[in-house]
């Protein structure tokens, strides 16, 4: 089809219409990997369109070879479809279509539907949810509709799509063929949802979906890189590294400790040569060598081999170094895009059991907090010149939602309040008054502030006397005796008396059903809730407990996703570059902060669902990278 008149008469008054874009390198970088799947890199060498099952038209857009639509004419078609309220926009990873339409100045808006997305909240099994890859489109064609379609590769014989000749019959069936199966998966999956679980369709629908178009117009935008400061910190870096080496060398002699000191070298210098105890194992029973296994022995060697106790605390400050340089330098100089000079890491809305999302390519999510990073890793992520990097993070929106659940009327009131819920857990587990609970000069006031907050975000996953022994010794430093977490644990839960009950009620729910689930209906699976093996057992009841808590902060946070993409196409100026566990961050231009953060925090904070009765706070910070945010008064 070469005219957009042909689309249109094809199309009619279809309401529910399946696209799909073919790309190809530019010119510069044809012999480059995968650019053809890059926006900085690539362009739309043609569209399919489907409008009922088993039709589908093919429009060539820029091949090499035969007749192509008017390019400005199209894309001015393309902009009104994809931005069309009354049309439901199908496509296959809905999320690489969104980041090749961002590069031409258009933001897809719902109803939009994702049938990789619908893929993965379908089961494959009694219990399990269909994985990412097992979710690809030709994998879909053959499971479900019984079809094989022919690979890219067998498509083009190596060739890239814009070299195919546009008319040719299996240029047009191939790309036709993506829309027409995307649209046949779009009914497939929705008859499934309607006669299973009908609360997944609404979530496919109205919150994956558009959340798909969101991740595709932060993978397009990319985190921008201070590249000079990060050559900088890498020689820093690698010199701290070496000052270490040699200190440990004096320390040990010439033994081979490797990039990470878990050597069979050093392990038999430690347990053979200074008769050093295993004390921690790993699973398949060898002697362990991770930080928590060093923090163990550094201590037992403070009792028993007091020369030894300065190499554990190099080994962990070089294990320290190593991550930083590995991770944080290394790892991203890897990833950093050739024509942008930025990051585009891959986020994945549905690949983590509780709906939260996760980011790879790198991993943009794990960057250390400014207590723990020596060289400033959050700065080397810096606004370009007279914009600002602007972010906004739920405050506590897991303790929230855990009191929204739990129906406490003590933390209900402290957040309805807009009191200190750290303050208010001080009070229950240390018997003190609200004013001791927050007197800073008290000599006691940090440790027991740090283990309230430790306590809270444990609180509603079920916790235990050791397990919160452990965290307190080996996350916040603080040493209590399995007595003392008994004791803190019994006063939690008699102060918050709501907790218990609605714990082994959840609990009891889920061994009943065999599932936990989220306020909006996202569904998790437990089968081992009625395991006779212990672990297995106790694993699964937290998971019941993790899941409707940890699920619908998740899902609050798509739903206020949503809400920014529909504002997106009124403000171009307002860039979203990462999604970070609660935190949404943008790239704006300096004058604009105002504007940003009170659009912004409207979307965060309107209330998600009917239901939920506490307030929502987005806290805002800006600054010129990363690592020097200011936090800014609403």
């Amino acid at each position: 089809m070469t005219t957009v008149q042909g689309i249109r008469d094809y199309l009619g008054d279809a309401e529910i219409i399946a696209f799909d874009f073919e790309t190809a390198p530019d010119e510069p970088h044809r012999a480059e990997e995968k650019a053809a799947l890059d926006p900085a890199r690539a362009h739309i060498v043609g569209c399919a369109f489907s409008a009922s099952e088993r039709t589908g038209i093919y429009v060539p857009v820029a091949h090499k070879i035969g007749a192509n639509i008017d390019r400005t004419a199209f894309f001015l078609f393309l902009a009104d479809f994809l931005a069309n309220p009354h049309i439901t926009k199908v496509a296959h990873n809905i999320a690489f279509e969104s980041s090749m339409a961002y590069a031409k100045g258009i933001v897809i808006q719902p109803p939009v539907y994702d049938t990789i997305a619908a893929a993965q909240m379908t089961l494959r099994s009694a219990y399990e949810f269909r994985k990412l890859n097992e979710s690809g489109l030709k994998h879909l064609a053959g499971e479900l509709l019984g079809e094989s379609l022919p690979t890219f590769a067998e498509t083009t014989g190596g060739r890239h799509f814009d070299e195919l000749p546009a008319q040719d019959k299996e240029t047009v069936r191939y790309g036709a063929a993506d829309a027409d199966f995307s649209l046949r998966l779009y009914h497939t999956f929705n008859g499934w949802f309607d006669r299973y679980l009908p609360r997944h369709r609404w979530i496919v629908e109205h919150m994956e979906s558009p959340t798909a178009i969101y991740l595709g117009v932060m993978k397009n935008n990319g985190v921008p890189i201070d590249q000079s400061l990060m050559q900088k910190r890498k020689a820093e870096s690698e010199m701290e590294m070496e000052r270490i080496r040699q200190e440990i060398t004096f320390l040990i002699g010439d033994v081979n400790i490797g990039a990470n000191c878990s050597t069979a070298d050093f392990k038999k210098y430690l347990f053979e040569s200074q008769g050093l105890p295993v004390l921690k194992v790993t699973n398949k029973s060898q002697a362990a060598l991770d930080d928590m296994a060093m923090v163990l022995l550094g201590e037992w060697c403070e009792e028993h081999k007091p020369e030894l106790v300065p190499l554990f605390k190099l080994v962990q400050e070089y294990r320290r170094w190593g991550k930083i340089q590995s991770t944080y330098i290394d790892g991203y100089l890897k990833f950093l895009n050739p024509v942008t000079k930025r990051l585009h890491p891959d986020i994945f809305a549905l690949s983590t059991d509780t709906g939260r999302m996760n980011c790879r390519k790198p991993n943009c999510q794990n960057m250390p907090r400014k207590s723990n990073d020596p060289i400033g890793v959050r700065n080397f992520i810096k606004a370009p010149s007279g914009h600002l990097i602007l972010s906004l993070d739920f405050s506590q929106i897991e303790l929230r939602v855990g009191a929204f659940y739990c129906r406490d009327e003590r933390m209900m009131e402290t957040y309805r309040t807009g009191g200190d819920i750290h303050a208010a857990t001080t009070c229950v587990i240390f018997g003190v008054t609200d004013e001791e609970a927050q007197d800073k000069h008290r000599a006691d006031y940090k440790e027991r502030r740090t283990i309230a907050k430790n306590v809270n975000f444990g609180t509603f996953y079920g916790l235990f006397p050791r397990g919160l022994q452990n965290t307190l010794k080996f996350k916040a430093g603080v040493e209590k005796t399995l007595p003392e977490c008994e004791s803190v644990i019994a006063n939690l839960k008699a102060g918050y008396r709501g907790l218990s009950t609605w714990q082994e009620e959840t609990k009891a729910q889920a061994a009943r059903r065999l599932y936990s689930e989220t306020w909006l209906g996202r569904r998790r699976y437990l089968p081992d809730i009625r395991s006779k093996e212990w672990g297995k057992k106790s694993f699964a009841e937290r998971c019941a407990l993790n899941t409707p808590i940890q699920g619908t902060a998740a899902d609050i946070l798509k739903l206020a996703i949503v809400r920014i993409l529909k504002g997106l196409p009124d403000r171009t100026w307002l860039k979203p570059i990462l999604q970070i566990h609660d935190e949404l961050t943008f790239i704006i231009p300096a004058g604009r902060l105002d504007e940003a953060v009170a659009f912004i925090r409207a979307c965060m904070e309107e209330q998600p669902f009917p239901e939920f009765d506490l307030p929502l706070i987005a806290e805002a910070s800006a600054g010129e990278n990363f690592g020097a945010m200011e936090e800014l008064e609403e």
